[in-house]
């Protein structure tokens, strides 16, 4: 090979990675995972670029790194260089150093031809602007980005599943939910991830015992946009079946605006008498709105 046009020289380095290291006794040599270098071919590179000092060699393998990464896009990322490779990247520093494309390049696995699996979660990115709004979308709207099959798409679903799931399960270490603030955790924890963006309102009823420890999550309706139907003798009856000494309401506002209707303090109030009847207390009642901190509480505002 001419080596007398550096650019040419770089590329070649970069294809097949061959970096300019320094020894500990200040020797220069080629390090390559790729292929065997004869002797004459090192030392005509070397020769080439002029690398003479530790700073040349870290010139010249910043050139070398950014002439992958523009040739990036076009390789499947088993032929990036270890640096650039999201799964290797992950593994020497951490998830958390990571950007979002490259984790997501890590659900998604595989790229499709001539496009790699960052440059697909790229386009997903892109499209939807926040993971929140990724997790909203359905399947089939994520598959509408060319690259992005079932497949995918049901990996990108369940790794959000798995992360709801991840704040479900601290929420049920919690051995007791002994005070309002303990009560408004709990519910944030448990259901907010799941009703802050639900389109229709949901009610359900936390059972707890004499020790305000959880014994159930239940759904006690499902509405429409503005409201959902709940009869106070349903929840009694739940209670009871379950032995539960006390109860917690939960329901979300579509509308992301989480203070009580009329409807609401109505229907509390009712609950709240029919509990009083059979000796069942009522702890609070909790409505979730657009994010984690808007919720009202009825407890907190003096309602209960």
């Amino acid at each position: 090979m001419n080596y007398k046009d550096k650019e040419e020289l770089l590329k070649y380095m970069a294809k097949n990675k061959i970096y300019p290291m320094v020894s500990k006794n200040d020797t220069i040599f080629l390090r390559s995972s790729k292929i065997k270098l004869s002797k004459e071919e090192r030392e005509e590179i070397i020769k080439s670029l002029n690398i003479r000092s530790r700073s040349d060699c870290l010139l010249i393998r910043n050139q070398i790194k950014k002439i992958n990464k523009n040739t990036n896009k076009n390789l499947p990322i088993k032929d990036w260089i270890e640096e650039e490779r999201p799964r290797e990247m992950l593994i020497k520093y951490g998830a958390e150093r990571l950007p979002i494309s490259k984790l997501l390049a890590i659900i998604l696995r595989t790229g499709k031809e001539g496009i790699s699996a960052e440059e697909l979660s790229k386009r997903i990115l892109n499209r939807f602007r926040t993971l929140r709004e990724l997790d909203l979308a359905p399947i089939t709207e994520i598959c509408n980005i060319e690259g992005i099959g079932m497949a995918k798409a049901a990996q990108i679903k369940a790794a959000f599943e798995l992360g709801k799931r991840l704040i479900r399960e601290e929420a049920e270490k919690k051995i007791s939910v002994r005070s309002p603030e303990e009560v408004v955790s709990y519910v944030i924890s448990w259901y907010s991830p799941y009703l802050r963006d639900a389109k229709k309102e949901f009610f359900y009823v936390i059972l707890v015992d004499t020790k305000n420890h959880p014994l159930c999550n239940l759904e006690i309706s499902k509405g429409g946009t503005n409201a959902s139907i709940v009869e106070p003798k349903e929840i009694i009856k739940e209670a009871s079946i379950r032995s539960a000494s006390g109860i917690i309401l939960v329901h979300n506002h579509p509308s992301g605006d989480p203070y009580p209707s009329d409807q609401d303090i109505n229907i509390t109030n009712r609950i709240k008498k029919a509990c009083e009847i059979v000796g069942i207390r009522l702890l609070d009642h909790v409505i979730i709105g657009k994010n984690k901190q808007d919720y009202f509480s009825f407890y907190a505002n003096g309602l209960i």
